[in-house]
């Protein structure tokens, strides 16, 4: 799987940053205001930036392979 670059960086931006600071953000209000689902909403986030994460390394992994095999050539 290839993921366009624009993509690629959008994706690896909500993942490492907005994801992430949206857990911290809610958990954080969840303890002051005593919002519902304190801790599985942010586990579900941050579950969601991993699987984030993990489709775009292995788009990462693809084309460093790729790039590898053409070198050979």
């Amino acid at each position: 799987m290839k993921l366009p670059d624009k993509l690629y960086n959008i994706l690896k931006w909500i993942c490492l940053i907005a994801l992430p600071a949206l857990a911290v953000f809610y958990f954080t209000l969840a303890k002051i205001w005593g919002l519902p689902y304190e801790a599985e909403i942010p586990a579900t986030i941050n579950a969601v930036a991993v699987l984030i994460g993990a489709l775009i390394g292995i788009s990462q992994i693809t084309i460093n392979k790729e790039g590898r095999i053409d070198e050979t050539k």
